[in-house]
C-alpha cells in the first residue's frame, strides 16, 4: 500500500463494535432504535474465556448497517456518545464470518450461544441477512427437523418453530409454498409406501393360499 493510500480514511457501510454489560445503558435497545440505523446485537457473551482461562467481561458484539459510507471516526464517535461503548470499531469484511461469530457457530471450542438470543431492529432484516449467508444450511436444518420430529403438517412446523427456534420462523413462513409441497410429498410418499406394503401382504397371502391348495 502506498503512503498516499494509508492516509485515506477507511469507510464502509458495515461496522461492528463491542458493548460491555457493565457500562452499556440499560435501555441500549431503545437507544439503538432511536438512532434509526439498522442494527444487530449478539447474545450476551458471558462465558467467553481469555487465554489464561479466565471469564471475560460479559459483552455483546453489535453492528450497524448504514445506508451510506461512514468513516471510523464517525462510527466511533456515535457508539461512545450514545452507547458508552469502547471507541474501537471495525469494518465488517465478511458478513458470514461476523454472523458466525455472534454465536461462535463455527468455533465449537468456544462458548456457544443461542441463535434465538440475537437482537435486531431499526429496519434490520434478519431473514434477508440469513439468506445472504449459507441459506442451504438453514433450509437443511428445517428439513432435518421435519424428518427428526416426523412433522406432517405445515401448521405443526410453524408451531414447533415458534416454540423452539423463532429465528427460523420467518424463513419458514416466507418459504411456505416450498415447505407445504415438501410436507405434502412426504405424506403421499408414506401413503404410497403403505399401499405398496399392503399390496405386498395381500400378494404374499394369495401365494400362501395357493401353495396350501
Amino acid at each position: 500500500m502506498s503512503d498516499n493510500l494509508k492516509h485515506i480514511p477507511q469507510r464502509s457501510t458495515m461496522w461492528t463494535f463491542l458493548l460491555y454489560q457493565e457500562s452499556a445503558p440499560e435501555n441500549y435497545v431503545d437507544i439503538l432504535n432511536d438512532l434509526q440505523i439498522p442494527w444487530i446485537v449478539s447474545p450476551l457473551h458471558d462465558a467467553d474465556l481469555d487465554k489464561d482461562g479466565n471469564i471475560k467481561k460479559p459483552h455483546w458484539h453489535a453492528a450497524f448497517f448504514f445506508d451510506s459510507l461512514k468513516s471510523y471516526k464517525q462510527v466511533s464517535s456515535l457508539v461512545t456518545e450514545y452507547l458508552k461503548a469502547p471507541s474501537h470499531v471495525q469494518i465488517i469484511h465478511s458478513t458470514t464470518g461476523f454472523f458466525h461469530y455472534l454465536t461462535h457457530a463455527e468455533n465449537p471450542e468456544k462458548a456457544q450461544y443461542s441463535l434465538e438470543d440475537i437482537q435486531y431492529g431499526a429496519g434490520f432484516n434478519l431473514e434477508q441477512f440469513l439468506q445472504s449467508q449459507n441459506i442451504d444450511s438453514y433450509l437443511g436444518s428445517i428439513i432435518d427437523l421435519v424428518e427428526t420430529e416426523n412433522i406432517k403438517e405445515f401448521s405443526d412446523l410453524v408451531t414447533y418453530a415458534r416454540q423452539s427456534d423463532t429465528a427460523l420462523l420467518k424463513l419458514i413462513i416466507n418459504r411456505a409454498y416450498f415447505f407445504s409441497r415438501y410436507l405434502d410429498s412426504r405424506r403421499h410418499s408414506r401413503n404410497n409406501i403403505k399401499v405398496i406394503d399392503h399390496l405386498t401382504e395381500l400378494t404374499e397371502e394369495n401365494i400362501s393360499q395357493k401353495d396350501e391348495d
